[in-house]
Formats: structure tokens, C-alpha cells, sequence
């Protein structure tokens, strides 16, 4: 009987996953909306497990800490992109202004992504798999969004399965969601369109 509800315990992770796939190559060309009904999906789970926000990583709690502990991990990584993007002329022509304006917008971009990967995918996995595989599976799940972009893929990969060790151990989405974006954009930054395709996935990705 206990397997029978792990088996279908695996069923609402693996559906969701299998949405958002079938929005990433199809459904946000001809239903552009249906991200909306993905995300009430994964809302309603959460409340019929009574899982509150702050429990999800929405919260100030930790954040201090995981910035101590990992921000100058983050800064160091911020710098060597830069300065590999100037030292090799990759990086883009764009403003401080403009610059800073595209970072800050990508800011609930990456906490988005990071309540998707940890709050929700994360956090059903490890209650179906090991404590040890659940973020490797996760990661891999991530890094699987983001075919055939075989760069992203790598980057999300490790970069993902870091972030579900931190949250595993500090559960704030916010440090993550800003070393997200932060990471992200300096990726758009330096990365020439000729290895990151201009950061696009799915049908997009064929286009350049």
C-alpha cells in the first residue's frame, strides 16, 4: 500500500514538470495565459498541505546569515564574470542605467524561479527520495527546462543543485533569488548569443 501512494505521490511533481514543459514549447504560443492555471495548480497543493509561505522560503528569517556566509562567494563569482567579459570584449554595450534597471527587473524573475525549483519541486522530492538525491534530481529537473539550450542546461544544472543544498540548510528564497538574478544577468552581460543563445529555450532557441 505504501508504495502505491509513493507512486502516486510522484505524480503531482512529475505533471506540474510536464506543464511547465509543454508551456515552454507549446502553450505560451498559442495560450499565452496558461502559465496562470500552472501556477494556481501549485498554489492549491500547497494549501491542501497547509504549507505556508514563510515555511516555502518566503521569509526575512536566515537571509542574514546565508548573505554572511555566501555573498562574498557571490561577489568574487560577480567579478570574474565581469572581469572575463572586458578582459575578452564580450560584454555588451549597454548603459549603467540600462544595466541596472534590466538587473532589478530580473530580481522577482529569480525569486520566482527559486520558489519553483526549491519551494515547490525541492520540497515534494525530498519527501519521496533520499535527503541525498532529491537535490540532484531537482537540479536535473531544472537543468531539463531549459532544453536544447545545452549551455544553460550545464549552468542551471550546478548552479541549481547549489542553490538546493543552501535552501535545504537557510529555506530563504530571497539571498537565492538575488544571486539569481544577479548571476543571470551577468550571464546575459558577458556570454556571447554565438555559446548562450541569447538565454533562450524551447522553439526559441532553433530561431537563433
Amino acid at each position: 500500500m505504501g508504495v502505491v501512494i509513493r507512486k502516486y505521490a510522484f505524480l503531482e511533481p512529475a505533471s506540474i514538470f510536464l506543464l511547465i514543459m509543454a508551456y515552454i514549447w507549446d502553450l505560451r504560443y498559442s495560450h499565452t495565459a496558461s502559465w496562470l492555471g500552472i501556477l494556481a495548480l501549485m498554489l492549491l497543493s500547497h494549501r491542501l498541505r497547509r504549507e505556508e509561505a514563510a515555511a516555502l522560503g518566503f521569509q526575512s528569517r536566515n537571509f542574514r546569515k546565508c548573505a554572511e556566509d555566501f555573498a562574498p562567494a557571490l561577489i568574487l563569482l560577480s567579478l570574474l564574470l565581469f572581469g572575463a567579459g572586458v578582459l575578452l570584449r564580450t560584454t555588451r554595450p549597454i548603459n549603467f542605467d540600462r544595466g541596472l534597471l534590466t538587473w532589478a527587473a530580473y530580481l522577482p524573475w529569480g525569486i520566482f524561479q527559486q520558489y519553483v525549483l526549491n519551494g515547490y519541486f525541492l520540497n515534494r522530492l525530498d519527501r519521496l527520495v533520499s535527503h541525498r538525491l532529491a537535490p540532484a534530481l531537482t537540479a536535473a529537473l531544472f537543468s531539463g527546462a531549459h532544453l536544447p539550450n545545452w549551455f544553460l542546461m550545464l549552468v542551471t544544472f550546478l548552479a541549481g543543485y547549489c542553490c538546493t543544498r543552501i535552501y535545504l540548510r537557510y529555506k530563504n528564497l530571497y539571498f537565492l533569488g538575488l544571486a539569481h538574478a544577479t548571476l543571470g544577468f551577468l550571464l546575459y552581460l558577458v556570454i556571447p548569443d554565438s555559446i548562450s543563445h541569447h538565454l533562450t529555450v524551447g522553439p526559441g532557441w532553433f530561431a537563433r
